[in-house]
């Protein structure tokens, strides 16, 4: 996949960037942006033209490990090796329809320019790059580290923009990664204009893949109980259970050895004995039992009034288990 070019935040982006601890304005002086609250008070650094916007006082991650030379470096395009030469094992059934749908709703019946926050931007994620070919949707790319796409860096738990600001929210294999997912969703909720939309994709049957940084799994009800002051448009899996089985032959390889090399040996391995399963998966799509399997959900939203209840909550179950 060919990455879309880097840019920096645009002025109107910037201008709107608040302080991360109390939602205050900030202002800008020597690279460095200060907060206006005077019982705060808090500075944060601009790095490569990245803000690092970070609460520390609520966040697993320190300002000052964010360095010059580490964004320099995470703006190159990384190299292709002979391991992803290989087939993946992983295949998204619905990702690139979901961004186009997240797209036209964004963009029906109005002319005026969108905006829309990545949460986990620091690469195009699966089928998103064809939210880049609307001129009417300013995306706005943040991550928790550095990458080739990212114009912001903060933590998702305190984001640094005021209410009701964005038009969307897209949060694609993050809410795993988080501590408190359900504050992350309540921030989102919090950025989102009336009506806004937020479009979230998050493992169920999944291993660890991000060592001490993964954190949660979710069922396609607990997703939707995390999404509950939503309305939902659409939601369903975004693996299959293909995809979980040939996950689990790798990560079973995988458990006979923690050398590196070995490990990128026998995940090498996994890739060519188990990558067939995925093509189950569509086949899959409309089956009961896929809810029950699947390797990860989808959820597309629109900011709400009213939370779903629990009692309603569980009416929603489609699975195959009586």
């Amino acid at each position: 996949m060919n990455e879309i070019p880097w840019y920096p935040l645009s002025s109107s982006i910037f201008a709107h960037l608040c302080c991360p601890c109390c939602k205050y304005p900030l202002n800008l002086m020597n690279q460095t942006l200060f907060c206006s609250n005077d019982a705060c008070k808090k500075q944060y650094p601009i790095i490569n033209e990245i803000p690092i916007l970070i609460n520390e006082e609520k966040s697993i991650f320190t300002i000052n490990s964010y360095r010059i030379e580490d964004a320099i470096k995470a703006q190159l395009l990384p190299r292709l090796n002979l391991y992803h030469l290989l087939p993946s094992i992983s295949l998204n059934i619905n990702s690139r329809e979901n961004f186009k749908q997240f797209g036209d709703l964004l963009s029906q019946g109005t002319s005026v320019k969108r905006t829309v926050l990545i949460i986990g931007g620091r690469i195009t994620g699966n089928g998103m790059s064809i939210l880049y070919l609307y001129p009417d949707i300013e995306i706005i790319s943040s991550d928790i580290a550095f990458g080739p796409r990212t114009q912001l860096i903060c933590d998702a738990h305190d984001i640094p923009f005021p209410d009701n600001f964005f038009d969307g929210v897209v949060i694609q294999a993050v809410l795993e990664h988080v501590i408190d997912p359900q504050r992350v969703v309540d921030e989102i909720y919090r950025v989102l204009k009336p009506n806004g939309i937020v479009y979230a994709e998050t493992p169920f049957m999944q291993q660890v893949h991000e060592g001490r940084y993964d954190f949660m799994r979710f069922t396609h009800l607990g997703h939707r109980r995390l999404f509950r002051w939503f309305k939902e448009i659409q939601s369903g899996p975004t693996g299959g259970p293909g995809m979980a089985l040939a996950w689990s032959i790798r990560y079973f390889l995988l458990s006979f050895s923690k050398n590196q090399i070995m490990r990128s040996f026998l995940g090498g391995i996994a890739r060519v004995i188990a990558f067939f399963w995925k093509y189950f998966d569509p086949l899959l799509a409309t089956k009961p039992g896929i809810y029950d399997a699947a390797s990860g959900f989808f959820f597309l939203g629109r900011k709400n009034n009213e939370p779903l209840s629990d009692r309603e909550l569980i009416k929603l179950y489609r699975g195959a288990i009586q």
